[in-house]
């Protein structure tokens, strides 16, 4: 197959999606409610696979398939079971309170609901600036995961940089014009070819080798430790606890903690997150064996490159590998167009708005919003030329940072003497730690990107159980301000 028809493969994928993007902003309407939350009219279906497009992008398709691959399949058991039942248990505990205060109050942003709650334009900005500075690596990692695709796909035809710069330019194309109805459109779309295409890849690749037990005997003969949990490169301690900041990460991700806003009823919300593990695991399952089966498959994986498009290349024809990686490209952009839309709503309603023009029209916050889209999505696309880390480390990164932000949360929403001050000291201080680890990984004080471990245990577990505790400690010795308004958060179930 020649290299255009492989372009044409993954180039017409995406124009396909943003002709649905098209076919949706006709329908939709001029407000900033409908731009960002579709009015709140999703169903079950829609908000399920677009939760689940959103979440699966070049980290579940290629950062988990390179990690499987080094690490083993313990980490099916991470991201497929631990992060599918935590994050499903963590939808009902946070999503669905959220749903039932956003209804009553027409909140659309996690800021925009802490600040109304505690009177504080200053706490809405921190808790804006903290999820847009965690976002930039995350969108950061789509560039990234196109760019190696593209790398891989065309035997280094395509430079990194074409691939992140042509899901840069869609993306932004995208986001200006579909909305959230849009990208829920497409998210399903994707989600369902994702889905599909995974199954497909494995069944290939597997019968190609001889078979489940052919591919799973060669692993093991190549890799022994990858029959034990634990056995393999990372401690048992710090697989538990990746898997717990990942999950509580997830929950405060602008573009998935936004969707708990967007169901049209508590009864669709409740359905969402019951399907949620076992949709996850569908994915996650062939996904992450590929990456462990090809441990013992007779393959050269290039130091940096990713195995998912190796193993293709090797075990499958040009046009299915082609057809993969525009699936996996379609996770990413599924991913960032969520991640843009939502990043500009915190930066026009959370900081622009408050901060600089309260009285803005929603024409020009439009116009605002989509300057942005463009502004952050180019310094991002710079940003990955750079290569700052590996996916995993990239996305880890993101995962830890949006962490801290989830127990100062969970009190504001269950705990009615949460305080401004108490909610500030618990947002504020383990970020400033965090962001000083992250950074000094950058420079090298520090082993790796992002995180150092202590005895095994992830550093930012222990950043998470700080916030708790700055948020109740100094909750406890603090007055509530006459701003703050408890009632707002008093609701009762649908």
């Amino acid at each position: 197959m020649t290299l255009g028809v492989s372009l044409g493969v993954v180039v017409g994928y995406l124009v396909v999606a943003l002709a649905l993007g098209l076919v949706a902003y006709r329908v939709s309407e001029t407000t900033a409610e409908d731009y960002y939350l579709a009015s709140r009219s999703i169903g079950t279906l829609v908000l399920l696979f677009t939760t689940f497009a959103t979440l699966l992008s070049a980290f579940t398709f290629f950062g988990g398939p390179n990690l499987a691959y080094a690490a083993g399949p313990e980490w099916l058991i991470v991201m497929g079971t631990l992060d599918g039942v935590l994050f499903a248990v963590l939808w009902y505990v946070i999503g669905y309170k959220q749903w039932l205060i956003g209804a009553r109050n027409g909140y659309v942003t996690l800021g925009e609901m802490l600040g109304d709650r505690f009177g504080s334009t200053g706490l809405r900005a921190l808790v804006a600036g903290v999820s847009l500075l965690w976002l930039f690596p995350y969108v950061m990692l789509q560039q990234m995961g196109a760019g190696e695709a593209l790398v891989g796909l065309t035997d280094g035809a395509v430079p990194y940089w074409g691939g992140a710069a042509l899901i840069t330019g869609f993306m932004i194309l995208y986001v200006a014009v579909a909305g959230l109805r849009g990208v829920a459109w497409t998210d399903t779309l994707q989600g369902l070819f994702m889905l599909s295409i995974v199954w497909v890849a494995a069944a290939w690749v597997v019968s190609a080798v001889g078979g489940v037990g052919a591919a799973t005997e060669g692993m093991l003969a190549a890799r022994p430790e990858f029959g034990s949990f634990g056995g393999g490169t990372y401690s048992v301690g710090f697989i538990v606890s990746t898997a717990i900041t990942i999950a509580f990460g997830v929950t405060m991700f602008p573009q998935i903690n936004q969707r708990f806003f967007v169901a049209k009823s508590g009864e669709v919300l409740k359905r969402s997150f019951a399907l949620w593990p076992v949709l996850v695991l569908l994915l996650f399952l062939p996904a992450f064996m590929l990456g462990a089966w090809a441990a013992g498959m007779p393959i050269e994986v290039p130091e940096g490159a990713n195995v998912l498009p190796v193993v293709l290349n090797e075990y499958a024809p040009a046009w299915f590998a082609a057809l993969v990686v525009a699936g996996a490209m379609a996770a990413m952009m599924s991913s960032s167009d969520s991640m843009l839309l939502s990043g500009s709503s915190y930066f026009t309603r959370d900081l622009y708005r408050p901060l600089v023009d309260a009285n803005a029209s929603e024409r020009r916050e439009a116009w605002i919003a989509r300057i942005g889209v463009a502004a952050f999505a180019t310094l991002a696309f710079v940003a990955s030329l750079f290569r700052p880390g590996t996916l995993i480390e990239v996305g880890d990164t993101a995962f830890s940072g949006f962490a801290l932000l989830a127990f100062p949360v969970i009190c504001a929403l269950y705990w009615p003497r949460t305080t401004r001050t108490g909610m500030i000291a618990g947002v504020a201080v383990p970020q400033v730690a965090y962001l000083a680890v992250v950074l000094s990984a950058v420079v090298g004080a520090v082993p790796t990107l992002p995180r150092t471990v202590l005895g095994g245990w992830d550093v930012a577990l222990g950043l998470m159980l700080l916030s708790g505790a700055l948020t109740v400690g100094v909750s406890l010795v603090t007055a509530p301000t006459e701003e703050s308004d408890a009632s707002r958060f008093a609701v009762v179930s649908d």
